[in-house]
């Protein structure tokens, strides 16, 4: 007899990742995740503890895909400091990332391990949007006010649903990204 098929502990945390951005930390269970994954519960304590170690495997995998990966990328692509500013930013928040790292600040506002660690996060963004824009000029408060700016334009353009009368949203945002990088 064949051993049973193992759900590898990667799958648990997709499946968590796809939760977070639906629902909510709060809606991460065991039990959804099983049902979701077409398993048993038992699969789970197979390769986590707790619920609380998926949480903690959650926040890595979020960090290490908007933080790690995402710098890792734009690097290898290479460019000037305008273009990686760019690609950081269209990367972090791409479609695929932004419902994820929103739900990340949802959850921070009601925990306080949470909010630690989306500081260090957005501390680490900053720090590599400061280097990048350290290129472009050479006043400390001026790059500082810069990478808040950039930093602040691609969070809140998913927060604004303002229109706008003198072109699309991508055309304001990319204007905005042009006067914050000038």
């Amino acid at each position: 007899m064949a051993p049973p098929v193992r759900t590898p502990r990667q799958a648990w945390i997709d499946a968590a990742l796809a939760i977070l951005a639906e629902a909510g930390a709060e809606a991460i269970r065991v039990e959804t995740l099983a049902a979701r994954l077409g398993v048993t519960r038992g699969g789970f304590y197979r390769q986590f503890a707790s619920r609380q170690e998926l949480l903690d495997a959650v926040l890595d995998s979020w960090e290490l895909r908007t933080v790690d990966e995402v710098r890792e990328r734009v690097e290898r692509e290479g460019g000037d400091a305008k273009a990686k500013v760019r690609k950081a930013g269209a990367l972090t928040f791409s479609p695929r990332l932004l419902p994820i790292d929103l739900a990340v600040r949802e959850w921070a506002r009601r925990d306080p391990a949470v909010a630690d660690r989306l500081r260090r996060v957005d501390n680490e963004r900053m720090e590599y949007l400061r280097d990048l824009i350290g290129t472009i000029s050479d006043d400390p408060r001026e790059v500082e006010a810069r990478a808040m700016l950039a930093f602040s334009l691609v969070i809140a353009n998913y927060l604004i649903t303002a229109e706008h009368d003198t072109g699309s949203r991508a055309e304001i945002i990319d204007s905005a990204i042009q006067f914050v990088l000038k």
